[in-house]
């Protein structure tokens, strides 16, 4: 699947904005897990960013995690946060009751409530059914896009009904964070 958004730079997030919001560490794993070829050059962005040491059961104020997306993306690329993004369902804690495709892409936005605390709007994924094979996700939370294409297809992957062949998913170019909009929406059949 070639993600299709527009090749703009990405704007960083308002990172002051989420102060007083935290992320668990067990999903921060996702960094590491997902540069799996350049482990130690993930653990330092995370520890340029405070994230030190990275410890599953701590909490990590979420404006360091986005600051180390950021410097993922301008240092190593788009590719490797979408596959940092493939990797968060193996680290991220997630409800246990996910066996369809429906029910894996609505537990996205419970999972990232269970993975972050702390107050302030901090967006999230909304699923919204279109008809039997098609679905929209728009996913207004701070993360970049290539994060959240790649959380979407591992959820796809794993959830991907035995008689459907494939899964598609496409960045709608009506709206990209990436442009500074403030959600991405996916549009998903199968």
């Amino acid at each position: 699947m070639e993600l299709k958004t527009p090749s703009v730079h990405p704007s960083p997030p308002a990172f002051a904005s989420y102060q007083g919001i935290e992320v668990i560490g067990q999903s921060i794993l996702a960094i590491v897990n997902g540069m799996e070829l350049a482990q130690a050059r993930a653990l330092r962005i995370l520890a340029e960013n405070g994230i030190t040491p990275l410890e599953a059961k701590t909490w990590y104020p979420m404006s360091a995690l986005l600051k180390s997306f950021s410097l993922v993306f301008d240092k190593i690329g788009p590719s490797t946060v979408r596959t940092i993004g493939r990797k968060i369902p193996d680290s991220a804690h997630f409800p246990p009751d996910i066996d369809t495709l429906e029910k894996g892409l609505r537990g996205v936005n419970l999972a990232y409530g269970m993975n972050h605390r702390g107050k302030g709007n901090i967006g999230g994924y909304h699923f919204e059914p279109v008809d039997k094979r098609n679905a929209r996700m728009r996913c207004d939370n701070p993360y970049p896009c290539d994060l959240n294409y790649g959380l979407l297809e591992a959820i796809t992957d794993k959830f991907r009904p035995k008689d459907s062949l494939w899964v598609r998913i496409e960045h709608d170019p009506r709206s990209c964070r990436r442009r500074g909009d403030g959600a991405c929406t996916y549009n998903i059949s199968w």
